[in-house]
């Protein structure tokens, strides 16, 4: 099992990394679309369906607020970053899941940075669950508790 601290070096590295790729899905989409690196015209699609947004929001901001989110409960130790961050990973990873599900069979239309950002909050949801499920009611990092020390 790795250490707590380098779990949560792995989150905060990865929600840096989302956070960097829902501003650029964000920003791109205010002059048009992102730019497919591989070509052809899914960005393009996925930013103009209906789905790109959610109650007026653009998801790419929704997604840079929960990959901020998930930066802070990563920078943060104790139960309670733990249990949040685990929290938020499952609605990041089931809003993606609804996401590729939707570009998949209704729109029929593949964005690879909305594929970059499902895959970066699956990874999200793996790390925050071994944190959770890993360390949840251990010390702080760095105070040197095992929290596997003592149990039969």
């Amino acid at each position: 099992m790795p250490s707590e601290r380098a779990v949560r070096t792995v989150a905060a590295l990865l929600a840096l990394a989302g956070i960097g790729v829902a501003t650029y899905i964000a920003v791109a989409e205010g002059g048009g679309a992102p730019q497919c690196l591989a070509g052809g015209h899914g960005c393009q699609v996925a930013a103009d369906s209906s789905y790109s947004h959610l109650a007026g929001v653009n998801v790419a901001v929704l997604g840079i607020a929960g990959y901020a989110l998930l930066l802070l409960c990563a920078l943060a130790g104790g139960d309670v970053p733990r249990v949040a961050g685990m929290a938020i990973a499952i609605v990041g990873f089931g809003y993606s899941a609804y996401l590729t599900y939707v570009e998949l069979f209704v729109i029929d239309a593949i964005c690879e940075w909305c594929v970059a950002s499902g895959a970066l909050m699956t990874l999200l949801l793996v790390a925050n669950l071994v944190r959770a499920f890993g360390y949840l009611g251990a010390g702080l990092v760095g105070a040197g508790h095992d929290p596997t020390a003592g149990h039969a």
